[in-house]
């Protein structure tokens, strides 16, 4: 199956979600207008991204049972999978609706922001714990006599909180109005993105497949987790390389994160081996809403070779990850070809 078909099967039962979600709704005896709302707010938030979380939890899980594809799961099987693919998707939304209102953010996903539609406003706050909220709605309609539901609970709460770790420390570090470098540090970035993107994006799919593949041994999910954390590091520090390195028209999108103050790999780097000179030049220029003032700090970053330092770390992560997995022990049946295909897919990738 392919890539753009195993998307359009994941899609088709997003609808089904949503109808049984209005479903609780109308349960509850919510008026209509109340209902549309919600579903207008699943719809506009959830599908449009590129999916890879949700349809990670399917693929995770055909590795991990040896049935290679989509095609040998039952309907069934694969609905159950799908729904927690969904639900991460959900967790993904709940945390894009309330970013883009704390960052003032203008489009997500090329529309605009959930927030600035007409009407909308403040109201996404709301929605935004809705669309959370609707992960435990799924999970316990779908999941609550199974063994591992607990679990599964716990799993979504725990990532979440991790989640939001991440984003509190980020804010406060590298609030985009008030730029002091003095703040930032390859410790502190190194803390954010783990916490803030590794965990849901990396470890949340495969632990939610081990779970349904009965792979719930505590020493298991840490194989897993000890691969997938510092592999959703290298893949946030390999975005942070992309916005100042890459090409616009490679990588689908214009570099923002010099002139929006972020604690990104690229300038901590820089912080580390600048001279006292250049370090006045980034404490002048970084964070500002100008091109001239991104200018000096891209070519200062140049001068500094910090493409180059790119260059060498993703070798070395890439070669201490694969490591790992070749040790992975799979005696109990987690597999290591699952860490391989997410390292597959994070491995000098240009967009």
């Amino acid at each position: 199956m392919s890539k753009e078909e195993k998307r359009e099967k994941f899609l088709s039962v997003f609808p089904k979600l949503v109808e049984e979600l209005k479903s609780i709704l109308v349960g509850y005896g919510m008026r209509g207008d109340a209902v549309q709302w919600f579903e207008n707010s699943l719809n506009y938030n959830t599908p449009g991204g590129k999916l890879n979380r949700g349809l990670s939890v399917v693929d995770t899980y055909a590795i991990l049972t040896g049935k290679g594809s989509f095609k040998d799961l039952s309907d069934d099987e694969y609905f159950k999978l799908a729904t927690l693919g969904w639900c991460i998707e959900l967790l993904q939304a709940y945390f894009l609706v309330a970013d883009d209102m704390m960052d003032k953010s203008i489009t997500r996903r090329g529309q605009p922001c959930w927030y600035r539609i007409e009407n909308v406003g403040e109201i996404a706050i709301n929605d935004a714990f809705m669309l959370e909220a609707a992960i435990y709605c799924l999970l316990k309609n779908h999941f609550k006599k199974e063994s591992y539901y607990v679990d599964l609970i716990e799993l979504f709460h725990d990532v979440t909180f991790q989640t939001e770790l991440g984003q509190l420390l980020d804010l406060i570090t590298a609030p985009e109005d008030n730029v002091d470098l003095s703040k930032f540090s390859l410790e502190k970035h190194s803390f954010i993105v783990r916490f803030k993107t590794a965990y849901y994006s990396f470890y949340l799919p495969v632990a939610l497949a081990m779970y349904v593949a009965g792979i719930t041994d505590a020493k298991d999910l840490k194989q897993a987790q000890d691969v997938l954390i510092p592999l959703g590091e290298y893949f946030q520090i390999q975005d942070d390389y992309l916005d100042c390195f890459g090409k616009p028209e490679d990588i689908g999108k214009i570099g923002t994160d010099i002139q929006d103050n972020k604690c990104s790999w690229v300038v901590n780097t820089a912080l580390k081996i600048c001279t006292p000179e250049q370090r006045t030049l980034l404490d002048e220029n970084y964070g500002k809403k100008d091109a001239e003032s991104e200018k000096k700090c891209k070519q200062l970053f140049y001068d500094l070779k910090i493409n180059d330092m790119y260059h060498e770390y993703e070798e070395g992560i890439a070669k201490e990850l694969k490591e790992k997995i070749a040790n992975v022990d799979e005696s109990r049946g987690f597999k290591g070809d699952v860490l391989t295909a997410f390292l597959e897919k994070v491995y000098k990738r240009k967009k």
